[in-house]
């Protein structure tokens, strides 16, 4: 393969290096034997190219709600660049530059928190709060309170304990026997509402209780909540439902542990999602638009309350939190996590996810009225969903691979959307949009544009 620099002359090369040594994620590659992968091989803003040059809107930010202010930003390639040749690593037991400062930007953003523990993936960011929660149970509750609840249809990441608080069959399919002692509260998207009557969000948060009394209130140490559900389908929490949740938490000293590494810096029009709910979290975890994709970072965050659990023996030598995260220490993260925090704020990206997201919203319920195949519009800011059905009536969920030959309608037509992809069985019927934190009317509108073309060519 002759190379230009570090770039390949001859991309066909790449596609076929690609299909012949690459595994890539959540991908059956029986079809690469007689089509190509696809490659990404460029990105501007909004717009991404293929490896045949064909351009794309990408409304999904990455394919996984990632790339928060767009692509080809200099500013955040030249901070890690200068970053690494300065100093690009050290273990995570000594401070650094970007790490010390970011911190300290971070916790001004997030009143009532105050420590930031530096990881490499979302994954690993909440096993870091589970790993605490089961250490605080030895330590100040004799064991007891080591339980964790988490939310059906709710995701907290790949590994094995994490797939074990995540309310997703289908993730966790085949790889079990999975980590004991995460238990199961019910969901609270009221579209597919469980119990009849009014105040569902109560009601839905009532149902934990319903699980904490079942299991046992000493047992509960922790719930691992998304402020909005993000790939169980986006789902926004209804009224009443966060209050009463943080109510009953404090009731039976539970600590709240909010997983935003999709909903945070910015995605949902606050800088953090559980913000716009009043939740007085114990733990926050973050990755994914934390540098907008542009280096790893993630971020387990906490009250001083909880870090002080931690110290409250020097002299024990398993008293303080013995874990480590090799890449936690790498330099790039916080420098690029640093200059994002600045693109965001210093050219209005959260108002801008307000207003656009408002739209995106407006023209969903458009395509409502117009389509008998949505059957719900829902979201947060620059984070909809769209939710599609057989039958209005009875809201017996469409057929999985139409959802599919929506998506790729939209993906011929030169727009990527996303979709819940092997998640909940049965219900896998959401199209998910999560354009960057940058996009215009324009942009919105050739989104929704896309999909009202494909729904009409995929239903009829």
């Amino acid at each position: 393969m002759a190379m230009d620099g570090n770039q390949p002359n001859d991309i066909s090369a790449v596609v076929a290096a690609d299909r012949a040594h690459v595994w890539h994620h959540m991908i059956q590659h029986k079809p690469f034997e007689t089509i190509d992968p696809r490659v990404i091989v460029e990105g501007k803003g909004m717009r991404v190219w293929d490896a045949r040059g064909k351009e794309h809107l990408d409304a999904v930010s990455g394919g996984v709600w990632t790339v928060n202010v767009g692509y080809g930003r200099v500013s955040i390639a030249d901070a890690v660049r200068d970053q690494l040749v300065k100093m690009c690593y050290f273990a995570g037991s000594a401070g650094s530059i970007p790490g010390a400062i970011f911190a300290q930007r971070l916790i001004e953003k997030m009143p009532g928190l105050s420590r930031v523990y530096y990881a490499n993936s979302g994954s690993e960011a909440n096993e870091k709060v589970f790993k605490m929660v089961r250490q605080i149970a030895h330590r100040h509750h004799g064991g007891k309170k080591w339980k964790i609840l988490y939310r059906e249809r709710d995701y907290h990441g790949t590994t094995i304990t994490a797939l074990s608080a995540g309310g997703q069959q289908q993730r966790a399919a085949q790889y079990g026997p999975l980590t004991p002692g995460f238990v199961e509260v019910p969901h609270c998207l009221e579209y597919r509402r469980q119990w009849d009557g009014p105040d569902y969000g109560i009601r839905a948060a009532d149902a934990i209780e319903d699980v904490i009394l079942r299991e046992g209130p000493d047992t509960i140490g922790a719930i691992c909540l998304e402020p909005v559900t993000a790939g169980g389908g986006v789902i926004v929490p209804p009224h009443g439902y966060w209050d009463r949740v943080q109510d009953i938490c404090r009731k039976y000293n539970i600590l709240i542990h909010i997983d935003e590494v999709v909903c945070g810096m910015g995605r949902t029009g606050e800088w953090f999602g559980y913000q716009h709910y009043g939740i007085k979290p114990d733990f926050v975890t973050m990755a994914k638009g934390v540098a907008s994709g542009y280096a790893a970072i993630a971020c387990t965050v906490t009250t001083e309350a909880v870090f002080d659990m931690f110290k409250d023996d020097a002299d024990d030598p398993l008293g303080h939190f013995r874990d480590i995260s090799t890449f936690g220490g790498c330099t790039a993260g916080p420098a690029a996590a640093l200059e994002n925090m600045r693109i965001i704020e210093d050219e209005g990206l959260i108002a801008n996810t307000t207003a656009m997201g408002a739209r995106l919203m407006a023209n969903l319920a458009a395509l409502q009225d117009k389509h008998a195949v949505i059957g719900d519009v829902r979201g947060k800011g620059l984070f909809c969903g769209a939710e599609l059905v057989a039958d209005r009536v009875t809201k017996e969920p469409a057929a999985e691979k139409q959802v599919a030959a929506v998506v790729a309608d939209c993906m011929a037509q030169g727009v990527i959307i996303g979709m819940m992809n092997r998640s909940v069985p049965g219900l896998n019927c959401a199209l998910c949009l999560a354009p960057a934190l940058i996009a215009t009317p324009d942009d919105i509108d050739q989104i929704t544009g896309a999909i009202d073309g494909a729904l009409g060519r995929v239903f009829g």
